[in-house]
This record gives structure tokens, C-alpha cells and sequence, in this order.
């Protein structure tokens, strides 16, 4: 392949993979973090009171725009190639990590009975995956994330494993995303 070609793909993948990195950053930019950073420009009045007021109850989900048939077709082991340099290694909350999974099974689409199909399609193990690999999180918030998930199933009295539920016969994307949603507030602690 001509080097100019080969120069010509790398820059059309690499765009398409920063605009999924650019709206992560958005979506967790927009998230009230409930720790105290060093840097805090609130008093600790209005602190405590946001910290007391909890979760907007009923708050839409965010939305990410629909990625490229480019971005969806792109190799997983590609992924890293896409870490920004605010994000990669970035640390995300448990919850964060299940609402993120989410918001790439709604963009990507989602699969049953494999990590991704070849327009994209991901199940939850194959959404976490992409976090993972543009350093959204590390191996151990995946691990967490996925003790969540059982914790909800166990709570509606179901014992198999989640990937096992996002495989099963007559499953749902929309089930798909409504228990990482669910899962994601448990974290939270708000129980919704």
C-alpha cells in the first residue's frame, strides 16, 4: 500500500476515534463529581448541599451523537491508539463506568453471543472493552462494574452471570442498557 494511502487512513481513523474520546470527556466533564478536589472554588456551605441533594431524580440520560461507519467497523485493538492524553489512565467511578457502557451500546448498537459484530455492535463485555482500552477506568472499575451488574440480577433473583443474561434468547437493548442504568444508580448508592 502507497505510504500516502496508509498516511491518508491512519489520520481518517484517528479523527474518528477522537471525536468518541471528545464526547466521553463531554459527558463526564458534565457529571457533578461529589468529592473534593484541590483545587475547589466552592465554599463548603454549597458543598455539603450539593452533596446532600444527591442525584437529579429522573434526569434524562445523556446522549452521545451516533459514531462514523468508520469508528464502528475500527478494530478493538485499534482503540488505544485513540487515548487522549487527558483520558487515558483517566479515573471513573463505578457508576460512571456503567453509565459510559451504557452510552456505547446506545451508539454502537448492541450484540448478542460475541464482544462486537463487524459494523460495531458491542455487548456489555465489548462496550467495557472499549472503555478499558481508551483508559476510561482500569481493570479493577470494569471488575467492580461488573460485581454491580450481579448485584441487580441478584436482586431479581437471578444467578447467571451478566454476560450469560446479555446473551440470552429473546434479550433486549433496551434491557441491556435499562440494567446498566439500574446497576450504575445502585453504585451510586441512590437505588433507583
Amino acid at each position: 500500500m502507497p505510504a500516502s494511502l496508509v498516511a491518508d487512513t491512519e489520520r481518517v481513523l484517528a479523527d474518528a476515534g477522537r471525536v468518541l474520546v471528545e464526547e466521553i470527556e463531554r459527558y463526564l466533564a458534565a457529571r457533578p463529581r461529589r468529592t473534593a478536589h484541590p483545587l475547589v472554588s466552592r465554599t463548603t456551605e454549597e458543598l455539603v448541599a450539593e452533596a446532600l441533594a444527591g442525584p437529579a431524580v429522573g434526569a434524562p440520560a445523556p446522549v452521545l451523537a451516533p459514531p462514523s461507519a468508520l469508528l464502528r467497523a475500527l478494530p478493538d485493538w485499534a482503540s488505544p491508539a485513540f487515548r487522549c492524553r487527558q483520558g487515558a489512565g483517566r479515573a471513573v467511578s463505578v457508576a460512571e463506568h456503567l453509565e459510559l457502557t451504557a452510552l456505547v451500546i446506545e451508539k454502537y448498537g448492541w450484540a448478542r453471543g460475541r464482544l462486537r459484530t463487524r459494523r460495531g455492535a458491542r455487548c456489555i463485555v465489548g462496550a467495557q472493552a472499549v472503555l478499558y482500552r481508551l483508559g476510561y477506568g482500569d481493570e479493577r472499575t470494569a471488575v467492580r462494574a461488573g460485581e454491580a451488574l450481579q448485584a441487580v440480577l441478584a436482586g431479581r433473583g437471578l444467578a447467571m452471570p451478566y454476560p450469560a443474561w446479555n446473551d440470552a434468547p429473546g434479550r433486549t437493548e433496551g434491557e441491556v442498557v435499562y440494567l446498566l442504568r439500574q446497576a450504575a444508580s445502585h453504585a451510586r448508592g441512590d437505588g433507583r
